[in-house]
């Protein structure tokens, strides 16, 4: 099957999304965009072939009847199960290696059994992370991972008696994830897929028939015909000049092409945001960023989730529940957890804090919006703080207020991915007018085939 990809290398997280030679959607994947952008990259481009190949098994399912149907959900967790046990035990080799350096030989034979033990109740509880109806506050390896491993560290460190320092406990694997992340593993689709299979299909005729096309599925060939590279970080991905665009050009196609009223767009990123107007084929007339301050964007979001302890998607849900706006000052990252503590010392409401700030940065975005050209119907918010529901209904409130009630509001569940449609889109154009071309070899190591 050939397809064409698309991969957006934003500073907070990598985007990838496949489109087959038709310009369907067949993959998208996600990560963290780590300290080593080429692996991130490549493990985005890996989740993305995942996902196509799930795509492809799904129709396996759907032909196999009844039992492929019933096994469509359960076969997809057993799945990622697998894939973070593989990526436990490339931790728990981390873990020792790490264990067995000169800087931990005072205190090996105490934090080598506590480490031991956290992580072989990782691998025992597993299989309650990713059973019918648990919830994940994250998807990335990491965030579930080291969120297990920090509670088991408290509880073993709290305990009476107790030698264990927990700083050290928990420093320890903040160290080895590092080392995990920067590290391309091979994972191989067929393997995994088989050993889900083996959890979840049943051992009778109809399951080994099950098994015979999930087989053909692994083992279907996927060639990469055309890519392209955008985002934050594209003059760091290993791609000829050629095949790097323009993250403005590729967020404002790939909003125009989910949404194709769209004129005008606004996409928050991690570390910029930018307003884009487009005409009627999608293409850019005018636009307008940020200054190089990140202020405003996801990474401020971000500090002030981790000033709160609290999961940046928590942000959104808490700061609805304001009874009002606190007046923010500022938006800048530097002086936010100043601010944000010492309204906290005089008794303001989180919740309040949380709707002021959010009301702070959409205004910020409003006045980038308006240098643009101002907002022509239909305007499409996309970008990471699109998934945050107190971002996405204070701006609706100020278009309204700002360009009135005719302006049509766009969001969309995978607005993140916009940015890779774009740049997939584009990859299209150019193997149709002959000028695709292998992915580079960095990614090859990470295939997922």
């Amino acid at each position: 099957m050939q397809c064409t990809v698309g991969i957006d290398l934003g500073s907070t997280t990598t985007k990838a999304v496949i489109l087959d030679l038709g310009g369907n959607i067949v993959g998208r994947g996600i990560t963290n965009s780590r300290s080593n952008y080429e692996v991130a990259a490549a493990v985005a481009r890996d989740e993305a072939l995942t996902a196509m190949r799930f795509s492809l098994l799904q129709r396996a399912l759907d032909e196999a009847g009844a039992l492929g149907r019933a096994m469509d959900k359960p076969l997809g967790d057993a799945f990622r199960l697998e894939l973070y046990l593989v990526e436990l035990t490339a931790l728990q080799r981390e873990i020792e290696r790490l264990l067995d350096q000169p800087a931990h030989a005072k205190m090996r034979d105490v934090l080598r059994p506590a480490a031991s033990d956290i992580l072989a109740e990782m691998t025992r509880t597993a299989p309650e992370l990713f059973a019918p109806g648990a919830e994940r506050k994250s998807d990335f390896f990491r965030d579930i991972a080291g969120a297990v491993f920090v509670r088991l560290a408290e509880n073993l460190c709290g305990a009476p008696q107790s030698p264990v320092p927990f700083e050290r406990l928990v420093g320890l694997y903040d160290r080895a994830i590092l080392d995990v992340e920067t590290r391309m593993e091979r994972r191989d689709f067929a393997s995994l897929l088989d050993r889900a299979a083996t959890r979840v299909v049943p051992r009778d005729p109809a399951g080994d028939q099950l098994r015979a096309r999930m087989v053909q599925v692994g083992r279907t060939p996927i060639a990469e015909v055309a890519f392209v590279g955008t985002g934050y970080g594209r003059q760091t991905l290993p791609f000829p000049p050629e095949t790097v665009r323009s993250e403005i050009l590729c967020h404002g196609r790939g909003a125009h092409r989910t949404f194709d009223g769209t004129r005008t767009v606004l996409d928050i990123g991690g570390q910029d945001t930018k307003a884009i107007q487009v005409d009627g084929d999608g293409v850019v007339t005018s636009f307008q960023m940020n200054d190089r301050c990140a202020a405003g964007c996801g990474r401020y979001l971000g500090y002030i989730a981790d000033e709160l302890s609290l999961g940046l998607h928590e942000l959104g849900p808490l700061a609805l529940q304001a009874k009002k706006q606190t007046r923010v000052n500022s938006t800048c990252t530097v002086f936010a957890g100043a601010e944000l503590r010492e309204r906290l010392a005089l008794g303001q409401r989180r919740e309040d804090i949380l709707a002021g700030l959010h009301r702070a940065i959409m205004l910020r975005a409003m006045s980038i919006l308006a240098r643009s050209g101002g907002i022509d119907n239909e305007f499409t918010f996309t970008g990471g703080v699109c998934n945050n529901p107190m971002a996405v209904k204070v701006l609706r409130e100020l278009v309204i207020q700002n360009y009135g009630e005719h302006i049509t509001v766009n969001t969309h569940s995978s607005s993140i991915y916009m940015g890779a449609l774009g740049a997939a889109m584009y990859a299209l154009d150019d193997h149709r007018q002959g000028k695709g071309g292998m992915m580079p070899m960095f990614a090859q190591t990470a295939e997922a085939a």
